[in-house]
C-alpha cells in the first residue's frame, strides 16, 4: 500500500492581529484617495470667486494641427474700366443705343446737337480766314519795304558818285587855275554828304527789313493762336458726337432721350466686358497680410477660377478694407456688374502648430489672458499667442495640448483668478 502525505502535513496557525490588519490595507488606500480627491476638488471649488453657468461660456480643446491663414468673403463683380462719356457743351441729346446693348469700339451712342457751338466754330474760321490774309499782306508789306530800302540807298549812290567826279573835276579846273579853292571844298563837303547819306540809307534799310519782319512774326504768331483755337472747337464739335471708346455693354443713360444738358454733365456709362473684378471687403487684421499679386480663389456656382490680388485701399471703413481681385485667364461666363462671389485669399499655412479655435477671448484679453478649464473650475493663466485665422488662432505658449480653454464668455469673468463652471 501507499501511504499519503497526510502525516507529514502540519497546519500553521497566523496571528489573528495580522491578519486584521492586512484586511483593511485596500479599503483605506481606496478611501485615502477619495478624501484627497474630495479635498482637492473642494479646495478648488472654495478658491473659486466666481460661478458661471456651463450654458454662457463655450469650451475649446487645444490641439496640435496645421493654422491656415485664409480670408473668406463674399464680394460683388466689379468693372475695371467702366468709363463715363460727358457732353462737352450745353445741347440736346439724341441717343442710338440703350442700356444692356452691346457695343464695339468706336459706335455711336449718342449726338449732342449744340448750335451755339457749331456757331462758335464758324465765327472762330472766319476769324482765321482774316488773320490768314493778313499775315498774307505783312509777307508783300516786308517785300515792298526792302525794294523801298534797296531804292534808296541805289540812289544815295548815285549821289555819291556824282560828289566824287565833281570833286575830281574841281581838282583838274584847281590845279589850272580855272576855280578858286573855294568851289574845291565846296565839291568836298558835298562828297562827304553823300556818303553819309549811303551810310545812312543802308542802315535805315536794315531797320525797316527788322521792323517789317517783326511785325510778319506777330501777324504770323496769331494766326497760330487763331488756328489752336479753330482745331479745339473741330474737336468739341466732332466730340459731339459720343462714340464707345471700348468693346463692351451700354451700362446707363444718364440722362432721357431728348433732354437738354449742360456742358460736361454725364450722358452714358459703357461697361467693358473684359475686364471685370470682384471687390471684397477684407477685415483690417487681415488686409495688413495683403500683398498685391497674392494668390485668390474665385467661386462661382460650383466651379472655382484662380484669381490674384490686384489692388488693396489703403482707407479703413467701418473696420474693413476694399479689395479688388482679379480673374485669371479663364474666368466666370456671363458676369454681370454687382454680381455675387465668394472669394477665398490664402494668406499662410503654419503646420505642426499648438492651436485652438477663436473666440472672443483673444479681443478680451488682448491675445494675453486664457482661463483654462480642469476639474469644472475655469483658472486664469498668462498665454501668449501667434498668428491667427478666420477659425483658429496659434498658442505659443501658456497652455498644452490637450487643455480646455474657455474661448467665449469671459467677459463675464471679470478679473476673477478662478471661476467654477456649473451644469
Amino acid at each position: 500500500m501507499i501511504r499519503d502525505t497526510s502525516g507529514q502535513d502540519r497546519p500553521l496557525t497566523k496571528p489573528v492581529t495580522a491578519r486584521r490588519w492586512r484586511r483593511f490595507i485596500v479599503p483605506g488606500v481606496v478611501v485615502l484617495v477619495a478624501v484627497l480627491g474630495i479635498g482637492y476638488v473642494v479646495r478648488t471649488w472654495l478658491g473659486a470667486t466666481r460661478s458661471i453657468d456651463s450654458s454662457r461660456v463655450r469650451i475649446a480643446k487645444v490641439e496640435r494641427g496645421t493654422l491656415v491663414r485664409d480670408v473668406v468673403a463674399d464680394g460683388r463683380v466689379v468693372a475695371a474700366n467702366s468709363p463715363t462719356l460727358y457732353a462737352v457743351a450745353a445741347g440736346v441729346v439724341d441717343f442710338t443705343v440703350r442700356p444692356g446693348d452691346k457695343v464695339t469700339k468706336g459706335q455711336t451712342l449718342a449726338t449732342v446737337a449744340s448750335p451755339e457751338l457749331q456757331s462758335r466754330l464758324v465765327q472762330e474760321k472766319a476769324t482765321l480766314a482774316g488773320l490768314e490774309a493778313g499775315l498774307g499782306r505783312a509777307g508783300l508789306d516786308v517785300e515792298h519795304g526792302r525794294a523801298n530800302a534797296q531804292n534808296l540807298i541805289a540812289q544815295a549812290e548815285v549821289e555819291r558818285q556824282a560828289a566824287a567826279r565833281e570833286v575830281e573835276i574841281n581838282e583838274e579846273m584847281f590845279k589850272k587855275g580855272v576855280i578858286p579853292e573855294l568851289e574845291l571844298q565846296r565839291s568836298k563837303d558835298a562828297l562827304k554828304k553823300a556818303e553819309i547819306a549811303v551810310s545812312h540809307a543802308r542802315v535805315e534799310a536794315g531797320l525797316r527789313n527788322k521792323e517789317l519782319t517783326f511785325d510778319a512774326g506777330t501777324k504770323k504768331q496769331d494766326l497760330d493762336r487763331q488756328r489752336a483755337v479753330v482745331a479745339e472747337l473741330e474737336r468739341q464739335v466732332a466730340a459731339l458726337v459720343i462714340v464707345s471708346p471700348v468693346d463692351g455693354q451700354v451700362g446707363q443713360l444718364a440722362v432721357a432721350q431728348r433732354a437738354s444738358v449742360a456742358a460736361n454733365a454725364p450722358i452714358v456709362t459703357v461697361v467693358d466686358l473684359g475686364a471685370f473684378e470682384l471687390e471684397i471687403q477684407v477685415p483690417d487684421s487681415f488686409a495688413r497680410d495683403l500683398t498685391v499679386g497674392m494668390a485668390a480663389e474665385i467661386k462661382s456656382g460650383t466651379k472655382q477660377f484662380k484669381g490674384a490680388v490686384r489692388s488693396v485701399s489703403p482707407e479703413v471703413v467701418n473696420g474693413n478694407v476694399a479689395t479688388r481681385l482679379e480673374f485669371g485667364a479663364d474666368r466666370p461666363e456671363g458676369l454681370r456688374q454687382n454680381q455675387r462671389l465668394t472669394a477665398r485669399i490664402l494668406i499662410e499655412e503654419r503646420p505642426n502648430v499648438m492651436k485652438v479655435e477663436r473666440g472672443p477671448f483673444l479681443e478680451s484679453g488682448g491675445g494675453n489672458v486664457a482661463y483654462v478649464v480642469e476639474g469644472g473650475v475655469a483658472e486664469r493663466r498668462t498665454i501668449k499667442t501667434g498668428a491667427v485665422s478666420l477659425d483658429a488662432v496659434e498658442i505659443l505658449s501658456g497652455v498644452k495640448v490637450g487643455d480646455q480653454m474657455v474661448v467665449a464668455g469671459t467677459d463675464a469673468f471679470g478679473d476673477a483668478q478662478r471661476v467654477r463652471i456649473a451644469d
